[in-house]
């Protein structure tokens, strides 16, 4: 399994390498220490780069705009369409327009609307690392970086992947079967004619039950009473009474872990003692009624596994109907135990139930010795128990894990920055070509795609920098105008001198 290290280490040194392919990437016969073009000094012109919105149209001042430019409340509604093709007008080469904001801006608009994001925080993409196929054709270098975060994008879908799987894995449990040696001994205390106390006058033996479990890899050694679920010692009834042969414990919510136990009584003869083991299996086991074990050979399993079981008895014999799916046709073997010639699936569970029992304790049989002869006091079992599967803890501490994000966070800004510049030298280089094959029509295109821009940002009708000339208003429409705006005008009168003279009569 990939663990923390090896994983965080593999993306932050694909990320390394990606940074350092666009910082100091080298082409193919350049001189040791040369840069790629991209890295030098900032082309174009000083100050802020060129493809934002300018307040104002070029060539004319900032003067605050007339109310009379502004767009009636008519026809401020703008179909969507006609504001669509409005806005996909095309720009000169290199100058985007208001709507063409740059790749960094829109990122802190992004930023800004969303609220779990810091204000200084930017929303990445893995959309924002790839470089344009223009920059590609312009240094086939480049080639080299696209193929890193190919690596890199089959990277991340590896290890995400993989983290699913994890996950997936740790909703089931994970156990492993382990060795678990019980240590069975007792001790024999005679009696003492001269001694003072009431326990030395009279014969004891004390039994202690211990255990450990053989090849622990755990850092922390696990008691021994948490394997049991109960512990039951009996006494022989004819010695010690119906009423002091038993000796019970059992788990409670607040029981304390212990390493052994120990039961202490009075006596000088050898005693015959039975103990009753309950194993605390987690998650619980049960025992199956014995016509059901037959058929599937199973003795003691989860309940999720007596189903599947079932269920894959099911498949093999061909007992789900082939008309109604929900539906079991039981063979003869199903209808001794369930007693029914068919049953649905989601009966099951249900009838599963009172076929289900607790499972059978372990049964050891042991003699309390009280003959100082005897040096064969202590007896060593080996019982079967299920514990936690170790890669367990470190799956669970590869998911909480967060080595090295950090820094990758931190080289991800990196390549996002750096790409970022590199797109705003493409597009200043892209300036300067234009300008300098055709410098007068690219100012002439590029001042009326800023004030196209203009009037969609300040809702303006019309073309102020034609209006302000005087042969705009000797177009032939002009007369025509003029005759229905005067017409309006004494329309509008009229039906105010009515007004007044109807208000007036009444």
């Amino acid at each position: 399994m990939a663990t923390e290290e090896t994983s965080g280490g593999a993306r932050k040194a694909t990320k390394s390498k990606l940074f350092e392919f666009l910082v100091h990437g080298v082409r193919p016969g350049m001189p040791s220490g040369a840069r790629m073009p991209h890295q030098g000094a900032p082309m174009g012109p000083p100050g802020p780069p060129y493809g934002g919105s300018p307040a104002v149209r070029p060539g004319l001042n900032n003067p605050t705009m007339e109310p009379g430019r502004k767009r009636p409340a008519s026809s401020q509604q703008v179909p969507q369409q006609q504001s669509m093709q409005n806005r996909n007008r095309k720009k000169p080469v290199g100058f985007p327009g208001a709507n063409e904001m740059p790749g960094r801006q829109m990122d802190m608009r992004d930023a800004q609307s969303d609220p779990t994001l810091g204000s200084n925080t930017k929303r990445r993409k893995m959309a924002d690392k790839i470089l344009p196929q223009r920059i590609r054709e312009l240094v086939p270098e480049s080639q080299a970086y696209m193929d890193l975060l190919a690596f890199e994008r089959k990277l991340d879908q590896t290890i995400m992947r993989k983290r699913v799987d994890i996950q997936e894995a740790l909703k089931r449990p994970m156990k492993q079967k382990r060795k678990l040696r019980l240590y069975i001994s007792n001790t024999f205390n005679p009696t003492k004619p001269d001694a003072e106390d009431s326990d030395g006058s009279i014969a004891s033996w004390e039994l202690r039950v211990e255990g450990k479990l053989l090849d622990d890899p755990g850092k922390q050694k696990r008691k021994f009473s948490s394997f049991f679920k109960s512990l039951v010692i009996e006494l022989d009834k004819d010695l010690y009474g119906p009423d002091n042969h038993l000796v019970e414990w059992h788990r409670t919510p607040t029981t304390q872990e212990t390493d052994g136990f120990q039961v202490k009584r009075p006596g000088d003869v050898s005693v015959r003692c039975t103990l009753l083991l309950m194993l605390d299996y987690q998650p619980p086991q049960f025992k199956l009624d014995p016509r059901l074990a037959r058929l599937l050979g199973i003795h003691t399993q989860t309940r999720s596994c007596i189903i599947q079981a079932l269920w894959q008895y099911v498949k093999t014999n061909r007992l789900q109907d082939s008309h109604d799916k929900e539906y079991i046709n039981c063979d003869k073997y199903f209808q001794q135990i369930f007693d029914c010639p068919r049953l649905k699936f989601s009966e099951i569970p249900q009838r599963l139930t009172n076929l289900l029992l607790p499972p059978d304790p372990i049964v050891i049989n042991h003699v309390i010795s009280v003959d100082p002869n005897d040096q064969k006091k202590t007896a060593c079992y080996d019982i079967d128990v299920e514990v936690e599967d170790p890669l367990k803890t470190q799956m669970s501490s590869f998911l909480l894990s967060t080595a090295n994000q950090q820094e990758i966070a931190s080289l991800d800004n990196k390549i996002h920055e750096t790409i970022e510049s590199i797109n705003q030298l493409k597009i200043q280089r892209d300036f300067m070509l234009s300008f300098s094959r055709d410098p007068k029509g690219y100012i002439q295109d590029w001042l009326k795609s800023q004030s196209r821009d203009l009037k969609l940002m300040t809702d303006v009708v019309g073309n102020p920098e034609e209006e302000r000339r005087a042969e705009f208003y000797h177009e032939p429409w002009s007369q025509e105008a003029v005759s229905r705006y005067f017409y309006c005008k004494i329309q509008q009168r009229r039906q105010e001198l009515e007004q007044a003279l109807g208000m007036r009569n009444t």
